[in-house]
C-alpha cells in the first residue's frame, strides 16, 4: 500500500513507469492465477446467507476460488460461449455470483443484470447483449428472481441455456429440509434448457482451462446503465480496465492481510471492480453478508457484530447505508476497522462527521462511473479530505474540465475553480467505443479521447475534484440512477397535463428522491393525488415513483420552450430545507437558492433571531447541497 496523500504522491506513482510498462497480466484469469500462486491458502471470499454474527458461513480460499472459476469458464465454453459471446447473470450476492462474474469474463463477455428489474427490462438487456447463457436462482422462498428470469428468457430468443443456483446449499438442517417442501413453483414458458449450476460446474476440470486464455486485451464485460426504459445503454469493459481498478485497490488500499466487508451488489460496478477486482489483485479477504447485502434482513442490526466476527479492516458503503447504520448503536468491538470507503452518491457532511465520531473511522469518498469501468478519483486515505470534494484523480487518470460542443469539439479548457464538464481519460475508458450501440458513442468523447461524463464540476488549485451538478439530468436515489424522462412521460399521458419536469429533491437518507412539477392544459383541473394515482403502474420501477407532485401555473422554460430544471431544483431545495428547519423548531427559512460558480446551487438562509449555526448545520448537514447566511 503506497502513501497517497497529495497530487505529488499521485504524480510520483505515475513517474515510476508508464501504465503499459507495469507488467500486469493480459487477462483477468491471469491476474487470479498470480494471486493464487502467492496466497492460495488464504481466504478469498466468504458468504453468509443469514445476517447473524454466529450464522453459518461458507469461505473459499484463493485456490478453491480459482478452481471454481476454471470449472465455470470451462462450463460456459462447453455451452457454446466463445470470446465474443455473452453470459448474463441475474443473481443476488453469493459465492456463485463472484465465480460467475470472473468465469464469464474468462470464457466470453459477462453481463451482470440487476435482479430488481422487471422481466421486460431484463429481457430488453438480454436482447441488446445477445446473451447465450443466463445464470440465475432456482426458485427459493422470499425471492421471485428465478420466476422473473423465466419470463424474461421467454422474450429473449438468443438464450439457449439457463443455469440455476440453489441457495438451499447455504442452509443447515432443519431449514435445509424444509425448503424443498415450501419452494415456490417456477412455471417455465421458454424453450432454453435448464441445468443445475453447481452440478454442471462439478463435471468440468478444475486444474486447467479447456481452451487458450486470452493473451491480448479484449472486451470482457457488458454493464447496463439504466434498463429503466425500453432501450438500455450497455457499456463495454475491457480486461485492462477491470485490471486497472484492481491494481488501484491493491496499490493504494488493500493488502492480503485485509478483510473487506461489501454488502453491495455484484451486478454493480462498485462491488465488481473496485472491490472484487481489488480483492483478486491484492489477495485480501472479501465478506458478503446475505444475498441482498445491506437490504438483507437484519444486516443493519447485526452490522457491527459482523465486523467483530470477521475482524473487518475496510467497510464498503454508500450514503444511504451510512444513514441507516447511524440510527443503531455501535454495539461490538470494531477496533479492527481502518477505513470506510463510500461511493455511488454524494455524502452529506453531517453523516461523515457522525460516522467518524461513532466509530473513530474516517470515510474515504470516491468518484467513479460505469462508462469508465468505474474508478476516477478518491479523497486520499492519508491526505486532506476536503468536504464536498471527491478527491484527487487516481494514478494514470487524467481529468479535464472542458467546455465542449455537441460533437465533442473543445471550445476551451476551464480554469482553476471554473465549472465545466468533467472529462476523463484512463485505462478504464474504452476510447470511442464506450457503448455497444455505435450511435450512443457519437459526441461522447472530447478530442476523440476524453470521456464526457455528463457531470459538471471543477478542479481546485490542489487538484481536488468537485462535482457541482449533472449535465445529464439523472436523479440518483441511493446510488440508483433514475431517468426523469420516464416520470415525465407517465405524467404527460394524463390529458390534463401540458408540461412536466421531474427532478431529484434533496433527501436526508437517499440523497435524492424523485419529485415532479406540472403545468396543466388551459382550463383543465386535476389534483396532485389524482396524478400520483395516474402514474402508478405507468412508471416501470417503484424507485422512480415521485414522492411529491406540485402543480404550477406555469413551468419555467428556456428560450426554445424546454422545461428549465435548475429553477425547479431551487423550488425543491427551498421546500425541503424549510420543512426540515421547521421540524427542528428553528426560526430559520430559505430566503433564496442561488447558483454559485464553484458550489452549484446554494441555499441562502434568513434567521428571525439568534439561532446557533451549529443547530442549523446539524439539520441541513444531512443533505448534500450547501447553505450560507443571506
Amino acid at each position: 500500500m503506497s502513501a497517497y496523500a497529495t497530487l505529488a504522491d499521485r504524480d510520483a506513482i505515475e513517474a515510476e513507469m508508464p501504465w503499459d510498462a507495469r507488467g500486469l497480466p493480459a487477462s483477468v484469469y491471469g491476474l487470479l492465477a498470480r494471486t493464487r500462486a502467492a496466497h492460495g491458502d488464504r481466504p478469498a471470499i466468504s458468504f453468509q446467507l443469514l445476517s447473524g454474527a454466529t450464522d453459518p458461513a461458507k469461505t473459499l480460499s484463493w485456490a478453491e476460488f480459482m478452481d471454481q472459476v476454471t470449472q465455470v469458464a470451462n462450463l460456459f465454453r462447453s455451452l457454446g460461449v466463445g470470446e465474443k459471446d455473452v453470459v448474463a447473470f441475474v443473481l443476488p450476492n453469493c459465492l456463485e455470483t463472484a465465480v460467475t462474474l470472473i468465469g464469464g469474463a474468462t470464457a466470453g463477455i459477462v453481463n451482470p443484470i440487476n435482479p430488481l428489474l422487471e422481466p421486460e427490462q431484463i429481457a430488453a438487456i438480454l436482447r441488446e447483449t445477445g446473451a447465450k447463457v443466463v445464470v440465475t436462482l432456482r426458485a427459493f422462498p422470499k425471492t421471485d428472481v428465478g420466476q422473473k428470469v423465466a419470463e424474461a428468457v421467454a422474450l429473449a430468443p438468443s438464450v439457449k441455456t439457463v443455469l440455476e443456483v440453489d441457495l438451499n446449499g447455504y442452509l443447515t438442517p432443519p431449514k435445509r429440509w424444509i425448503v424443498p417442501l415450501i419452494r415456490p413453483r417456477n412455471p417455465v414458458t421458454h424453450k432454453a434448457r435448464v441445468l443445475d449450476f453447481n452440478k454442471a460446474r462439478a463435471a468440468q476440470p478444475a486444474d486447467r482451462l479447456t481452451f487458450a486464455d486470452a493473451t491480448e486485451d479484449r472486451i470482457c464485460a457488458y454493464f447496463h446503465t439504466g434498463g429503466t426504459t425500453g432501450m438500455p445503454k450497455v457499456a463495454q469493459h475491457k480486461a485492462s480496465g477491470m485490471i486497472y481498478n484492481g491494481w488501484l485497490g491493491h496499490r493504494l488500499l488493500f493488502t492480503e492481510q485485509d478483510t473487506v466487508i461489501c454488502p453491495l451488489p455484484l451486478f454493480h460496478v462498485f462491488a465488481a471492480y473496485p472491490i472484487l477486482m481489488s480483492l483478486i489483485s491484492s489477495g485480501a479477504h472479501g465478506v458478503f453478508p446475505t444475498p441482498a447485502g445491506y437490504r438483507g434482513e437484519g444486516v443493519f442490526d447485526n452490522f457491527w457484530k459482523l465486523i467483530e466476527r470477521w475482524k473487518v479492516t475496510f467497510v464498503i458503503t454508500v450514503p444511504t447505508a451510512i444513514s441507516a447504520l447511524m440510527q443503531r448503536p455501535v454495539n461490538a468491538d470494531v477496533s479492527s476497522l481502518k477505513y470506510a470507503f463510500s461511493g455511488s452518491a454524494p455524502l452529506p457532511v453531517e453523516l461523515y462527521n457522525r460516522f467518524e465520531k461513532a466509530t473513530g473511522v474516517t470515510i474515504v469518498e470516491g468518484y467513479g462511473l460505469t462508462e469508465a469501468t468505474c474508478l476516477v478519483s478518491i479523497n486520499p486515505p492519508e491526505g486532506q479530505k476536503k468536504i464536498g470534494s471527491v478527491g484527487i484523480p487516481f494514478p494514470y487518470t487524467h481529468v479535464r474540465i472542458l467546455d465542449a460542443d455537441g460533437d465533442g469539439s473543445v471550445r476551451r479548457e476551464c480554469g482553476v475553480d471554473e465549472v465545466g464538464e468533467i472529462c476523463i481519460a484512463n485505462p478504464g475508458v474504452f476510447e470511442g467505443s464506450t457503448y455497444t450501440e455505435v450511435d450512443k458513442n457519437r459526441g461522447l468523447f472530447a478530442e476523440g479521447r476524453y470521456l464526457r461524463t455528463g457531470d459538471l464540476g471543477r478542479l481546485d488549485a490542489d487538484g481536488y475534484l468537485y462535482i457541482t451538478g449533472r449535465a445529464k439530468d439523472l436523479i440518483i436515489r441511493g446510488g440508483h440512477n433514475i431517468d426523469p424522462a420516464m416520470i415525465e412521460d407517465a405524467l404527460l399521458s394524463h390529458p390534463a397535463v401540458a408540461f412536466a419536469g421531474a427532478i431529484g429533491q434533496p433527501d436526508a437518507v437517499a440523497g435524492e428522491l424523485p419529485c415532479a412539477y406540472v403545468e396543466l392544459v388551459a382550463g383543465a383541473e386535476v389534483t396532485p393525488d389524482a396524478l400520483l394515482e395516474h402514474v402508478d403502474g405507468r412508471i416501470p420501477e417503484r424507485a422512480a415513483m415521485p414522492k411529491y407532485i406540485e402543480i404550477l401555473s406555469e413551468l419555467p422554460k428556456t428560450a426554445v420552450g424546454k422545461v428549465f430544471k435548475p429553477e425547479l431544483r431551487k423550488l425543491a431545495i427551498k421546500r425541503v430545507y424549510d420543512a426540515a428547519l421547521a421540524e427542528a423548531g428553528l426560526a430559520v427559512t430559505v430566503a433564496e437558492v442561488v447558483e454559485d460558480r464553484k458550489r452549484g446551487l446554494v441555499a441562502r438562509l434568513h434567521r428571525e433571531d439568534s439561532v446557533a449555526d451549529a443547530k442549523v448545520q446539524e439539520t441541513l448537514g444531512q443533505f448534500t447541497r450547501p447553505w450560507e447566511w443571506a
